[in-house]
């Protein structure tokens, strides 16, 4: 299950890939947008951060802005950042693999291996999906890169 956390940090990177203009908004502006708790938004907001998603400037006219373009950043880095690995349990993780201490056989296992399967199954939507397809901008992207 998706954390509040993380979907707050989705909600939240979103809003910044709205900024058509590349412009910084301030954590309040966004917090009050997206109803996400101020305080919390900006422990998100330093984590995102921290892992290259989001730059930050400070002052008056400061604020946060995505570091990278939207259309590079997906739904799945930002939910691992917040909540780690994607698979529901560790022995189906690729990024978090556990071995299970009640598994005799990990290969004959069914339920690892439909576990795998639910894993791989939210991997690809969630790292097929961009920040830029969640706000419907791949298109003008694209209009743009041929342009230059």
């Amino acid at each position: 299950m998706l954390s509040q956390k993380a979907k707050y940090a989705l909600k939240a990177m979103i809003a910044l890939a709205g900024q058509n203009d590349g412009g910084l908004l301030q954590a309040g502006d966004i917090a009050e947008r997206q109803n996400i708790p101020r305080k919390f938004l900006e422990l998100i907001l330093l984590d995102l951060r921290k892992h290259g998603l989001v730059r930050s400037q400070r002052g008056k006219l400061g604020g946060y802005a995505l570091a990278k373009p939207a259309d590079a950043i997906t739904f799945g880095q930002v939910i691992r950042i917040m909540d780690g690995p994607l698979a529901p349990i560790p022995c189906a993780s690729l990024t978090g693999y556990r071995r299970c201490a009640d598994c005799r056989d990990e290969k004959a296992c069914a339920v690892r291996r439909t576990m795998r399967e639910v894993r791989d199954a939210a991997a690809s939507i969630l790292d097929g999906t961009t920040l830029a397809d969640a706000i419907g901008d791949t298109g003008r992207q694209a209009r743009a890169a041929i342009r230059a």
